[in-house]
């Protein structure tokens, strides 16, 4: 991953570098109302496939275990598995 990136100082938040990557919603707002669509789907296709497919990784462990109680159990339980994979990669990305 840190082969195909570009320099990440030149980004300015992690937020901005996930945005990047395409792991963040396209917005579709007017009239001071957000609305929020799928994910934008730019940057490089294939570092965002890799985050995806360890988040799936991470989601298939923890679901043949107890999901747990934190942000990515109750996430788990509550919204449908690819949303949380995004979710999840999003956050990887941001972390790493």
């Amino acid at each position: 991953m840190a082969a195909t990136l570009p320099d990440v100082s030149a980004f300015r938040s992690a937020r901005d570098l996930s945005a990047w990557l395409g792991l963040t919603p396209k917005p579709h707002s007017s009239g001071g109302k957000e609305r929020l669509g799928a994910i934008s789907k730019m940057g490089n296709r294939y570092i965002r496939r890799l985050l995806y497919l360890g988040a799936m990784g991470v989601i298939s462990t923890r679901k043949r275990s107890d999901p747990g109680d934190d942000w990515l159990g109750d996430l788990i339980r509550t919204k449908p598995l690819k949303v949380v994979a995004i979710a999840l990669a999003n956050r990887m990305a941001r972390a790493g």
